[in-house]
Formats: structure tokens, C-alpha cells, sequence
């Protein structure tokens, strides 16, 4: 028990100086040793010789390399979800659970009518409406094969493997056999500029697929194309809903309105204050 109170002790320290969060070491100990955080807390943890040479093998990782704990431990909880989660797919983050509330509170769709999530990554998005709207079938494209195999991964885990159908393709090309039937269309896009890649935290920058953060030299290209082509998917009244960027909400507002596609365009703020959201109906 002195060998891991030792290594604790020293590895907040590294946390520390390392400018890592101590809750990410904690959380990775409780994963990886199957632990109570109550039993960390109170310093009643024992792991066998092996366990500690390998815990401690995770932690150099996210130390030296800046590999993400999340990548580490192999999951990451999202909204009542528990999701996998690889080099492959983009990291769910908390404040795009907000896209999946702003679906439920703008929207009522009728049974048996689909909804679609675009760059599915993971499958948060297109999981969380498959919980959320239990009648309705969630079409799940993504243009990445091997973001495809853990998001079909994530569907059987939570039991919603029979919910889903997937689709590689790019954006809206393969869902043409139900353009102008959907009663929602949501993504969360690429939409970082590219010069501003290389400032990325590493964690960020060098382990998640760039496919999914690189937006063009503006951050929009993919807003944009969704702009111009996911509306004519839209059945009458059909939801448009979208995460930005900060500081992007009040263009991709405007440019979304100037199509005449729309209506009740609104721009929608996450728990911090910052315009992250963008949603609107289709005109009938």
C-alpha cells in the first residue's frame, strides 16, 4: 500500500506541474483499478505489483505523451451513455449533450419519421436521439470507416443496436433515398480553422482525427455545405440543428436565413455563455 501512496503522492505532483487536472489522475486510477473514488479518497487502495506497473504505464502516457485519459481508459460517460472511444473518433465533450436537449425541447417528431446525425464520430449524437425520441429511426453517417466500427460498437453496448442505420458516406450523399423526409438533422461539424490546428492543446492536436476538427481556412466549409444542401432533406417543418464554434453562431445564423429555406432561426448559448448553437425549421 506504501508503493501506491508513494506513486499517488508524486504523480499529483506531475499533475500539477504538468498542468493536467489531479481529478483526470483520479479518474484514471478509479478506471483502471476498478476502484471506488470514496476508497482513493480515503487511501484505501492496494493494487497487486502488476496493476501498479501498469497504472503507472498509463500514466507516463498522458504525462509525457499527452495521450487523453480518455483514450487511456477506453471510454468516456456522455449524457446516461457509456461510449467507446478511440483515436479514431473525436472525444464527446459535456456541452454537446445541449444539442440532444435543444432537439427535445424544438422538436416532437411523429413516430416512425427518421432523424439523422451527420459525422456521427463516436455515435454520441446519433445514440443520445435514439434515446430520447425511442420511436424514430437515427440514420448515422460518417465518412470515416473506422469511426463507423466504434459507433456501431457503441450501439450494441447500450442496446440500441436494432435503432440505427449507418451510412459511410460524406454528409448527406448517402441519405439521398430520404431527402425531404427528415424531421431533424443534426451535427456537430469540423469547424476550427486550419492555421488555428497547430495551437490545439496536444491533447487535442496530435491524438484527435483531424478530419473532424479541420474546417477550411474559415471553419465553416463544412457549415457552409450543410447550409446549402442539409435543408432539401428537411421534411416541412423539419429541425436544422447544428454545434459552432464561438464567435461563429451569428454568421452561420445569417447565412442559414439568406437561403429562404428557413424559419425561426436561433442562435443558442452552452452552459458558459458562448454561442455554440444553431438550429431552425424548414419552411413549408
Amino acid at each position: 500500500m506504501a508503493a501506491f501512496a508513494d506513486w499517488y503522492r508524486r504523480a499529483r505532483q506531475e499533475a500539477i506541474a504538468a498542468d493536467i487536472a489531479p481529478a483526470e489522475l483520479d479518474w484514471l486510477i478509479v478506471q483502471d483499478l476498478a476502484v471506488a473514488k470514496l476508497a482513493l479518497r480515503l487511501g484505501d487502495v492496494e493494487p497487486t505489483a502488476a496493476a501498479l506497473a501498469r497504472l503507472q504505464t498509463l500514466w507516463a502516457q498522458r504525462r509525457d505523451r499527452r495521450t487523453p485519459v480518455q483514450y487511456l481508459v477506453g471510454f468516456v460517460p456522455w449524457r446516461d451513455l457509456r461510449l467507446e472511444v478511440t483515436p479514431a473518433v473525436l472525444i464527446p465533450r459535456p456541452e454537446t449533450e445541449l444539442l440532444i436537449d435543444l432537439c427535445q425541447a424544438l422538436m416532437q417528431p411523429p413516430p416512425g419519421v427518421p432523424l439523422a446525425d451527420l459525422g456521427t464520430g463516436s455515435g454520441a449524437i446519433a445514440l443520445g436521439l435514439a434515446r430520447t425520441f425511442p420511436q424514430n429511426p437515427i440514420h448515422a453517417v460518417d465518412i470515416s470507416a473506422e469511426a463507423l466500427i466504434v459507433a456501431q460498437s457503441n450501439a450494441e453496448l447500450n442496446g440500441l443496436g436494432d435503432r440505427l442505420i449507418w451510412h459511410q458516406g460524406s454528409w448527406l450523399a448517402p441519405l439521398a433515398p430520404w431527402a425531404g423526409q427528415f424531421a431533424a438533422i443534426v451535427a456537430n461539424p469540423p469547424y476550427i480553422p486550419t492555421a488555428e490546428i497547430s495551437a490545439l492543446a496536444p491533447e487535442v492536436r496530435d491524438w484527435e482525427p483531424c478530419l473532424a476538427l479541420d474546417g477550411g481556412p474559415t471553419g465553416l466549409a463544412c457549415l457552409h455545405h450543410l447550409i446549402v444542401t442539409a435543408p432539401r432533406y428537411l421534411r416541412p417543418g423539419g429541425l436544422w440543428a447544428v454545434e459552432v464554434m464561438a464567435g461563429q453562431g451569428a454568421i452561420v445564423a445569417q447565412q442559414l436565413a439568406a437561403t429562404g429555406h428557413c424559419r425561426d432561426v436561433q442562435v443558442h448559448p452552452d452552459d458558459n455563455g458562448l454561442d455554440r448553437f444553431v438550429t431552425a425549421y424548414r419552411q413549408p
